[in-house]
């Protein structure tokens, strides 16, 4: 399955955008195990998923051709 990744902030320090393909991973919470495992800074970051633009709060499904933003916490005014 093919996942495009898309990183912001500090996070894209270290993940450049690119496209992955994850094979037996089928849910957000698989995807974010994996990318730790993968990138460590990774798992010392806060951060947030967006699920095709839509920032999602617990795990759900992937199919392929989803795209995942990694964002750090921002703030704004």
């Amino acid at each position: 399955m093919e996942i495009e990744i898309i990183s912001f902030g500090k996070i894209a320090e270290f993940i450049a955008n690119q496209r992955l393909d994850v094979d037996g991973i089928t849910t957000t919470e698989q995807l974010k195990n994996f990318l730790e495992k993968e990138f460590p800074k990774l798992a010392n970051i806060k951060y947030k998923l967006a699920l095709n633009k839509t920032i999602i709060q617990k795990t759900t499904a992937l199919k392929s051709g989803d795209t995942v933003a990694l964002m750090p916490p921002f703030s704004g005014g």
